[in-house]
């Protein structure tokens, strides 16, 4: 679910980097930038600007850019340029329809095919969910959780529907786990995701990963309505 050359855990570049170009490194170090918040929605990226930010020569910047035209993520404006994509509200519930398509498939899955070594994982990540305060923090632990159920699928197919879906979801803007309330609300739904797996519920499991988007999309409307 990461852009090849990114450690999954960090985000940061690994040695993968050698071999790719430089218009890929800079490809993959604007999407680690747009997922961590540093970019946003509606920001306006100016070739110069990123190139001193990320030390490359505006050749590969103009390369990333186009790559992320061609993945929906950029846009170009007349006489503005390359901006980050926003969603309208009806695309946004549009997004969420599909999440709720896959993630309810992904958990009824994993509530067949999961191992208790993989529920324990997933118990073990919502636990550390939980406890985290800043909220790119919270946000990149719950992304593992989530893809902690995909995996658990044994289905490689579902696995790359997920991923086809990664581009849409940095259009969302920030992270909604700002605040404590909020993280426990999430990590109580997420408890109840995995009793359903453990247990091999296969229809509570859908049902509570279901719900669980529900909550998260009512919460994401609420803040983009204001």
């Amino acid at each position: 679910m990461y852009p090849t050359g990114y450690n999954k855990g960090s985000d940061n570049l690994t040695s993968d980097t050698q071999d790719m170009s430089q218009g890929d490194i800079a490809y993959a170090r604007l999407l680690s930038s747009i997922r961590d918040g540093v970019f946003r929605p509606g920001d306006r990226l100016r070739e110069v600007e990123i190139s001193e930010q990320l030390s490359f020569s505006r050749t590969p910047i103009r390369e990333a850019l186009r790559k992320l035209e061609a993945d929906g993520i950029v846009e170009h404006r007349p006489r503005i340029g390359a901006v980050i994509r926003t969603l309208s509200q009806g695309e946004v519930v549009e997004l969420y329809e599909m999440r709720v398509v896959l993630e309810r498939t992904a958990a009824e899955m994993a509530a067949k095919h999961a191992t208790d070594a993989e529920t324990d994982e997933l118990e073990n990540i919502n636990t550390t969910f939980g406890a985290a305060k800043a909220p790119n923090l919270a946000a990149t632990i719950n992304q593992k959780f989530h893809r902690g159920i995909y995996l658990a699928t044994r289905n490689r197919f579902l696995v790359e529907s997920a991923r086809g879906l990664n581009n849409a979801l940095l259009l969302l803007g920030p992270t909604t786990m700002t605040d404590d309330a909020r993280i426990q609300i999430v990590t109580q739904q997420h408890r109840d995701i995995i009793d359903a797996i453990r247990a091999g519920d296969i229809e509570a499991a859908g049902a509570s990963a279901e719900a669980h988007l529900q909550t998260s999309l009512r919460h994401r409307l609420k803040i983009m309505r204001g």
